[in-house]
């Protein structure tokens, strides 16, 4: 049985996208970045502790295997969490206003051979967003809890000039990158790894 290890509504509907039978695991993990952390290394550990935080839930099980995920906007370096309330969203959004900026979808598999990953980069370009725009977005809710203060799936995709990646990457889970590590099967962590990065 696969399990996916996230409260994350927009990641069970894509998972669903696949036609693959699952269950879900309500799974709390920190996502605290540590001092001087690389944002793709903190994507992919964010993903590699979800995981193995369902997997201690099921590991029993024979067969199982958990799928954790994690999802993160960078600009320059710094990672854009969910914003804080409506302010902090439209001073998210003003940063990415008429700028390029990379979305980072980690996606890991663990089951009883252990845990394989892989990691999607998007670039996402804004087009340039006046006051008003961003005030009228902001307005309706979505920005919030959304990472980078934004949901492509919804309104915020008008403001997408041009995109480089995985689409669904940017929602919270790149298919065709998960697909792919779910037809993998089980495999060493390093084997696998080494078979993404191809």
């Amino acid at each position: 049985m696969l399990y996916l290890a996230s409260k994350s509504p927009r990641r069970a509907e894509l998972l669903e996208r696949l036609g693959l039978s699952y269950r879900l695991l309500d799974v709390d993990v920190p996502e605290v970045r540590t001092p001087g952390e690389r944002a793709a290394d903190y994507v992919r550990r964010v993903a590699r502790d979800k995981a193995a935080a369902g997997w201690a839930l099921v590991c029993a099980e024979p067969g199982a295997r958990v799928l954790g995920a994690d999802t993160e906007v960078v600009l320059d370096g710094e990672v854009f969490g969910k914003p804080a309330d409506a302010d902090d969203a439209a001073a998210m959004l003003r940063r990415l206003s008429g700028r390029t900026h990379q979305v980072l979808s980690a996606v890991v598999v663990h089951d009883a051979a252990g845990a394989r990953e892989v990691l999607s980069t998007t670039q996402v370009r804004f087009a340039a967003l006046d006051e008003a725009a961003i005030a009228a977005y902001v307005a309706t809710g979505e920005p919030l809890g959304k990472a980078g203060a934004y949901a492509i799936q919804g309104r915020a995709e008008a403001f997408v000039e041009h995109l480089a990646g995985s689409h669904s990457g940017v929602m919270g889970l790149p298919l065709h990158e998960t697909a792919r590590l779910l037809a993998a099967g089980p495999a060493t962590t390093a084997g696998a790894r080494a078979a993404m990065a191809g």
